[in-house]
């Protein structure tokens, strides 16, 4: 069974029962404060490119938030990809995730499209209904409904993908004499969904293109996967790639066993091989590394983990 073809980032992520491996931005060690510098963030960039890496992801943090801790890449996410699809040629570019109840559906669309269109296709677009209290009332949202907005927020994405839509929605209602502009590339875009975003297992299962979720022991995991799989099965729908993070700190000494890090493990490369491998037999398609906590040189690290484990899981 095959997962549907979208576009070319999506495509080249994703293969049933592979894992293939990313990276999030930004691509440094800042363990004792939520600011990254974001030196020689493109030069990195190119090089996780140059290494064969399937993916970058950047996430939507609009604020520096003191209890969450992490600023995140900083640069606004849609303007950031407009960037990075100037300066990259083959990796595809994903966010995980757009806070969708913070953003106006068509801003969301619009620039989505845009970014895919300049990347030749690349953008993978995650969508999440949000986490971070605090910036619901900075921008004057309320937060006990960001579940319900969330859903109506992802209708109308999808409904702009269409030539000249007309529709109902809480968020507007197109007319159909206008149209927005760009299309994507291949005339729509994969809306992978973060965690529950405030939804139902059924609904989880018959929307989105996929599913990103957070690293948890094995055996949880795989059960959690199952029941997505088979709430997606339930809704009729074909098989969806499910995506993981993950925060690694990579030892000199391959044979370090592993400890516990923040959503995530200090090892050496024989144990990070031998735990994506027991992901990869469970279901999961792809994992984005974080190097927040790596210790080693990131340029050093990035090379190893290309000549010791991306060989084994390249879809």
């Amino acid at each position: 069974m095959e997962f549907d073809q979208i576009n070319a980032g999506y495509n080249s992520v994703y293969k049933p029962e592979k894992l293939s491996l990313g990276v999030v931005v930004p691509l440094e060690h800042y363990p004792d404060g939520p600011v990254p510098s974001m030196k020689d963030h493109i030069e990195r960039i190119k090089l996780v490119e140059e290494l064969g890496f399937s993916s970058i992801w950047l996430r939507d943090v609009p604020f520096n938030v003191p209890t969450f801790g992490d600023a995140g890449q900083m640069y606004d996410p849609f303007v950031y990809l407009g960037y990075l699809a100037a300066h990259t040629h083959r990796i595809a570019l994903g966010v995980g995730s757009i806070v969708l109840p913070l953003r106006h559906p068509a801003h969301v669309a619009k620039a989505a499209a845009s970014a895919d269109v300049l990347s030749n296709g690349r953008l993978i677009l995650g969508v999440a209904s949000g986490d971070r209290p605090e910036e619901y009332p900075a921008l004057n949202q309320p937060f006990e409904n960001r579940g319900e907005r969330f859903r109506h927020s992802f209708d109308y994405i999808q409904r702009m993908w269409e030539e000249g839509a007309s529709f109902e929605n809480p968020y507007g209602s197109p007319y159909g004499g206008m149209d927005m502009l760009p299309k994507p590339v291949s005339g729509r875009l994969p809306l992978m969904i973060t965690g529950a975003s405030q939804q139902s297992p059924e609904w989880l299962g018959g929307n989105g293109d996929g599913w990103i979720t957070y690293p948890r022991n094995v055996a949880v995991q795989e059960r959690i996967i199952g029941e997505w799989r088979a709430n997606t099965e339930a809704a009729g729908r074909s098989i969806k790639p499910a995506s993981q993070s993950l925060y690694i700190d990579l030892t000199d000494d391959a044979d370090t066993p592993p400890s516990p890090i923040h959503l995530g493990f200090r090892s050496g490369t024989k144990y990070v091989r031998e735990y994506l491998k027991s992901i990869e037999e469970i279901g999961i398609n792809h994992v984005a590394l974080n190097l927040r906590f790596n210790q080693n040189d990131i340029e050093d690290t990035l090379k190893r983990l290309a000549d010791e484990i991306l060989p084994d899981f390249t879809a």
